[in-house]
């Protein structure tokens, strides 16, 4: 049997889908076999590939940064997991959304910042910062998903059923199999 191929990224979040993807634990070395990684932040590519067989997204879509690549993973992916309640949702970095991008990086990179006093909310360094989106939104806004997985982060037991029915040529059917925020 050929191995599929694997991207993971993520945007706009915590990393604790992809803690939660190595929480699979020994299962790694038998997926190892299975599965050949081309692109995630756990390897050392640059550039995502021509095509994936499988991406997972984790995070938001918060930036032009982020919807660029999110543009790009949709076109070179055959399917799109959206990994976690941030990518599903927008979760955590929705929580932004009630103020005006203009104080959210004041208070980020500004008022926030040590010493303070050597950035002006009026000097903010904005090429040094990726153009922030209006709202983080969810990965599904910007592109088609073929699987949510839920869970902040998912259990890893949700993550090997993934991976099991993938692997096993199925579509899994994640309901039921985990929930938001848990």
């Amino acid at each position: 049997m050929a191995k599929i191929t694997l991207a993971t990224i993520w945007l706009d979040s915590c990393s604790g889908c992809h803690m939660s993807f190595l929480d699979i634990d020994e299962f790694l070395i038998d997926l190892a076999g299975q599965v050949e990684i081309l692109f995630s932040p756990l390897v050392d590519t640059k550039s995502f590939p021509d095509h994936v067989d499988v991406s997972l997204v984790e995070g938001a879509v918060g930036s032009e940064s982020d919807r660029e690549k999110v543009l790009t993973i949709r076109d070179r992916s055959g399917i799109l997991v959206s990994f976690g309640d941030c990518a599903v949702t927008a979760n955590v970095p929705g929580m932004r959304n009630r103020y005006p991008v203009a104080d959210v990086l004041a208070r980020a990179y500004a008022e926030n910042a040590c010493p303070a006093a050597a950035i002006s909310r009026d000097t903010l360094f904005f090429q040094e910062v990726p153009a922030l989106c209006p709202q983080a939104r969810p990965v599904h806004e910007f592109v088609p998903v073929d699987i949510f997985l839920t869970g902040c982060p998912p259990p890893p037991e949700a993550i090997l059923y993934l991976f099991s029915e993938l692997l096993a040529g199925r579509r899994p059917n994640m309901n039921g199999r985990t929930r938001f925020g848990a």
